[in-house]
């Protein structure tokens, strides 16, 4: 095999360039000392708060009510139950602590004296009462505190979690006499967990608003309504929260120093190299045997949470690469297999996303970098578990390494 001094110089500038990584990682390596380790916290109360556009819910119910009147103690209490619903959004901030925006009401039942919103149907004569109906509803801005979590800790797939809450609102009877007051509430948000989604809630609401609001003044200053209802909860993605976490560094003394002999043993190859070249420049040299492979080293490029386009920080190095592989003619095939977050949407989606991040990483080396097709090889292997570190970002990636 003959070369010359221009493809010998580039056959040490190229096999420089694959040894830079490990000897820098080999200097750098040295500040570790041994038996250091980075102690990760374990402790149940602290969280890492998440971002505005996290942990949003929302729900609806149905249920029962009751209106306590001036004249409502004097009716049978099976007689005062009517049909409730709620609606509401919100988000929580943080384990221990909600908001939320909700829409209530629908009917209530009960006595009246002086005529206000009756029906006509006579209760007691003796004492003026009539039946009274009449359709309503209320908007409130709630305060959730899940005590649940700030007794116990955050644990992501606890069953049942009790939130009592207080709120403010506005109350108003769409039938006439009409009237409007501001209302105060109080109350228990239950959840009982059905999946890592989707929530079953008992939500028992008290809330007190001014006499009159019944078109009816009595002695009583406030009145006041009791709603239970029965519903269902969706918390959107990103839910959850994660315990801050740092890096633990660990390693086999004996495995860095099997890895340190082969460092060594691949500078003093380089430095031969080198000393080849230099010997070169007064002759011609033939017959250069190279036992070894010059194989690119495996790279990991992560994606963003649910995306598959590749960064432009990300071809910058798939670049480098691609010149490794076409440098090296003895047509190494290299395994692309991509990967996606097993915590972050269904296997279904876990499949094609990991699919189509392999593919995106072929193209780009392909098409862009003229990498030859028969040198790569796709994969994916769908939704993992976290594979570095404990960090979900790491597993949204693909890995291409040599076969």
């Amino acid at each position: 095999m003959d070369l010359n001094r221009k493809q010998i110089r580039r056959i040490g500038n190229c096999l420089g360039f694959l040894l830079f990584p490990f000897f820098a990682t080999s200097s750098f390596g040295q500040e570790i000392k041994r038996d250091t380790v980075v102690v990760e916290s374990n402790g149940k109360f602290p969280v890492v708060t998440n971002g505005f556009w996290d942990n949003w819910f929302v729900g609806a119910g149905a249920g029962t009510q009751i209106y306590f009147g001036d004249h409502n103690r004097q009716m049978k209490i099976g007689q005062l139950f009517s049909p409730a619903f709620n609606f509401y959004f919100g988000k929580s901030f943080s384990p221990g602590i909600a908001l939320r925006a909700a829409v209530g009401g629908f009917k209530i039942v009960g006595l009246t004296q002086n005529g206000s919103h009756s029906t006509g149907v006579v209760y007691d004569a003796s004492r003026s009462l009539t039946k009274q109906q009449f359709n309503y509803y209320q908007a409130n801005i709630d305060v959730l505190f899940n005590v649940s979590n700030v007794l116990g800790g955050f644990k992501e797939d606890r069953f049942y979690a009790l939130s009592p809450y207080l709120g403010v609102g506005w109350m108003e009877t769409s039938d006439e006499p009409t009237a409007g007051e501001v209302s105060l509430n109080i109350g228990f948000y239950n959840t009982f967990r059905l999946s890592s989604g989707l929530d079953l809630v008992l939500d028992m609401r008290g809330s007190m608003v001014n006499d009159r609001f019944d078109g009816e003044v009595g002695e009583s200053k406030v009145e006041g309504i009791w709603a239970t209802t029965l519903g269902l909860a969706y918390k959107f993605r990103r839910r959850g929260w994660e315990k801050p976490k740092t890096t633990t560094i660990s390693y086999d003394e004996t495995a860095l120093a099997a890895l340190r002999d082969r460092m060594s043993a691949l500078e003093r190859d380089n430095q031969a190299l080198r000393k080849l070249l230099d010997d070169s420049k007064n002759q011609t040299i033939t017959d250069v045997n190279l036992q070894n492979r010059v194989l690119a080293a495996p790279i990991l490029i992560t994606f963003p949470i649910n995306k598959s386009v590749v960064s432009n920080e990300a071809r910058v190095n798939l670049g480098y690469f691609a010149d490794v592989i076409k440098g090296d003619k003895s047509g190494v095939v290299y395994k692309l297999t991509g990967y996606a977050d097993k915590g972050t949407g269904t296997s279904k989606l876990n499949q094609r996303l990991s699919k189509a991040r392999a593919e995106a990483i072929y193209q780009v080396l392909v098409n862009e970098f003229g990498v030859p097709a028969r040198q790569l090889l796709i994969s994916h292997k769908g939704g993992v578990n976290n594979m570095f570190y404990n960090d979900p970002r790491l597993s949204r990636a693909v890995i291409t390494i040599a076969q």
